[in-house]
């Protein structure tokens, strides 16, 4: 942040950024394909089952997708967020495409291998550009997220609009000493809904027939969850960073006795106006009435 963008007495106490590690949750999907890919590669090239995709040359196609698929969905359902699945199944249909374009399915237990790294390369290199692009300001009057690759979004928050904080670390961030600090404000900024997901049955005759099937229900429940642009997201340090805000986000809300106090100055003030103007309509008053006296003399003497 320049010094143009400091208001008047802003003092910088902190510019930080996501630790390396927070953002395993995307990385974790990068090293499933990378491993599923080789391992895919060795069942079909090297194992002793090598036999069965031997007999059909897009067996190992369609077991490659199919568990992709299915790990999408799991993930999905865990994390509430079905973009892990339609990118599992992007994966998936750029390779098939390839395949079916290129002619390669004679050789896709080659293919697949080095597909699956180098999609999961340019994941890699995709999560830690967006790791970079998080930066978060943190001032005596506010704090100020900024993130985006291709557009840039900036958002602050002052500490007298903070009701709450919510702080959370995970394995990773207790060992490695980083953690997720979401400032929740009036207006309900640093809140998410999460979706209900329910799984049923058929009934057939006297026969219940258990069939999966996942709704989306329209039951939301509020939590403490937002975009990374919009937290202070795996900063390190997490002990240290914490206390800071925490501090900061006391000194500027007024506790209720404060809040009293204020309310009880207020009305003295109105009272003291009040009082003046009195004051002063009883001065007029009083100037009024020499005007009136000189009236009357001059009607007498007439």
């Amino acid at each position: 942040m320049s010094q143009d963008e400091l208001l008047k007495n802003e003092q910088i106490e902190k510019i930080l950024s996501p630790h390396p590690l927070s953002f395993m949750k995307l990385q974790s999907l990068c090293i499933f394909l990378m491993v599923w890919g080789v391992l895919i590669g060795w069942l079909v090239n090297f194992s002793g089952f090598k036999g069965l995709f031997i007999t059909n040359e897009w067996f190992p196609i369609l077991v490659w997708g199919l568990v992709l698929l299915i790990v999408g969905i799991v993930a999905s359902l865990l994390t509430i967020r079905w973009s892990i699945f339609f990118l599992y199944l992007g994966v998936f249909a750029g390779g098939l495409g390839l395949i079916l374009w290129q002619g390669w399915n004679d050789i896709s237990s080659v293919f697949i291998p080095f597909y699956s790294l180098g999609i999961s390369i340019l994941g890699f290199l995709i999560v830690e550009g967006y790791r970079r692009s998080h930066k978060y300001i943190i001032s005596n009057f506010r704090i100020v997220f900024k993130g985006g690759i291709i557009t840039k979004e900036e958002r602050t928050l002052r500490y007298d609009k903070i009701t709450d904080i919510n702080s959370k670390q995970g394995i990773l961030g207790q060992i490695f000493g980083f953690g997720t600090i979401i400032p929740i404000s009036q207006s309900g900024f640093g809140l998410g809904a999460d979706s209900s997901f329910a799984a049923g049955g058929v009934q057939v005759g006297e026969k219940k027939v258990k069939l999966l099937g996942i709704f989306g229900g329209g039951r939301e429940v509020q939590t403490p969850r937002t975009r990374s642009y919009y937290e202070l997201h795996g900063v390190h340090p997490y002990k240290e960073v914490k206390n800071i805000v925490e501090k900061l986000v006391q000194g500027n809300v007024l506790t209720q006795y404060q809040q009293e106090q204020v309310e009880v100055q207020k009305e003295q003030v109105d009272v003291q106006k009040e009082q003046i103007d009195i004051q002063k309509q009883m001065r007029d008053l009083l100037k009024k009435q020499p005007e009136t006296k000189k009236e009357k003399k001059t009607e007498e003497e007439q």
